[in-house]
């Protein structure tokens, strides 16, 4: 198999169209922000390296934001908490060293301008990029997706100059009135992807990632995921190691099972357009809340789907749902169509789920898990040969899942403390 390498926009501009399907409301919000604060940087004459870094902290700005109501919340309001979001969105960047150099513009990019204090907080100096943020974001959410662009610009300069000085740092409210003559600037900022109006401003070698780079940043974004909820905030964490380690027993590459670890990664990118009222449901679901759960597997496919690079990988992150006979979703894919890495997916996806701990039940005895996936293989559901090596290696394979798990249960405890 061919070693990928992938670019970082990519990757963060994933994220970034992730984040933005919680509501419609948010209305491409992230690669909007990235585009104007990018040409803000443009127009305040700053250097290449700072357009780049303020064009990825603008893609992934609100990765703090966990839940579906905090993030519609802090676009359409700053209210009294919402430094909670940046900061934790700067933790979960800080994990992955390419972008740990724009983690201070996103902990601060809410952040007043307030006649010159709000150069620091804490003592911390901060960057005049957290302040551009700021202020394009704000501008971002002022505006109409209903209403024409253009006659809507006047009024929103208006109500930023009022708040010049106090709000928002006044040379970048100055570019901006200065941008606001440029009706281009508008009419790409509404596009439908305002980033590729842009020269490719991350192409350089040091914006290209290789296997272990994408392995950290996949799990980087599973903590998106699954931090959400404490339902679910260890799930990834076990379909991964349970897909990778299953790899192994079947013969996979060493290169092979690095692969099926990210697709374990970014296998419920597609819950991020759930809501959390669904996801954090205690009981069954009823047959509406079903049919909106059974679109994540959708939406991961069509996510990962622009990355070329992430065809195999996809595959086997997206399929999980998928079942032998043809009566999975969302794609009725039969076995004719589901490859080797897809189906253990498939078995690490329905072990992980029935023998993890959730905060509403305790998971299955094993005798019990061993039952369930038995009768699945029997239903077509899933793989017969892939079902059996793992019920040959079961307590290895969870007792490892439950260690896994349990890393990740810590990492959601010591992130949900940040404020």
């Amino acid at each position: 198999m061919d070693k990928i390498r992938i670019k970082l926009y990519d990757f963060l501009l994933c994220i970034s169209k992730a984040q933005d399907l919680v509501s419609h409301k948010l209305n491409n919000h992230q690669q909007m922000v990235a585009y104007l604060s990018y040409k803000l940087v443009e127009q305040l004459d700053l250097s290449s390296v700072a357009c780049q870094r303020i064009f990825m902290a603008g893609l992934v700005h609100d990765i703090g934001s966990l839940s579906s109501n905090e993030k519609l919340e802090i676009v359409e309001a700053e209210t009294p908490n919402i430094n909670s979001h940046a900061f934790r969105g700067a933790k979960l960047i800080d994990c992955f060293k390419p972008t740990q150099e724009i983690s201070d513009m996103i902990r601060y990019h809410h952040i007043p301008w307030e006649n010159g204090k709000g150069r620091y907080c804490k003592d911390n100096e901060i960057p005049l990029e957290s302040h551009i943020l700021h202020l394009a974001d704000r501008v971002c959410v002022k505006i109409k997706p209903a209403e024409n662009i253009l006659v809507q610009i006047p009024q929103v300069i208006a109500e930023i100059k009022q708040n010049a000085g106090i709000q928002f740092n006044p040379g970048a409210v100055a570019a901006l009135e200065m941008l606001a003559q440029k009706e281009s600037v508008w009419l790409d900022l509404i596009s439908k992807n305002p980033a590729d109006t842009l020269p490719d401003v991350l192409a350089a070698e040091s914006f290209i990632l290789g296997i272990n780079d994408i392995i950290d940043l996949s799990q980087m974004f599973s903590q998106i995921i699954d931090f959400r909820s404490k339902f679910t905030a260890r799930h990834s964490a076990g379909v991964a190691n349970t897909a990778k380690m299953l790899a192994e027993l079947v013969g996979f590459s060493p290169y092979e099972c690095k692969l099926m670890l990210v697709a374990g990664h970014l296998h419920d990118i597609g819950k991020l357009a759930i809501s959390n009222d669904i996801l954090e449901k205690p009981g069954k679901l009823d047959d509406s809340e079903t049919k909106i759960m059974r679109t994540h597997t959708y939406y991961t496919y069509r996510l990962l789907e622009p990355i070329n690079e992430f065809k195999v990988i996809n595959e086997w992150a997206s399929f999980h749902h998928e079942r032998l006979d043809g009566n999975g979703y969302p794609f009725h894919l039969n076995d004719s169509y589901l490859s080797y890495g897809s189906r253990i997916m498939a078995v690490a996806d329905v072990f992980t789920a029935i023998t993890e701990n959730r905060p509403y039940r305790v998971g299955m005895e094993d005798s019990k898990a061993m039952k369930v996936l038995k009768n699945m293989v029997t239903d077509k559901a899933l793989d017969r040969n892939v079902t059996e090596i793992l019920l040959d290696n079961f307590t290895e394979i969870n007792k490892m899942r439950a260690e896994a798990q349990a890393a990740a249960k810590a990492r959601y405890e010591q992130f949900m403390k940040l404020k």
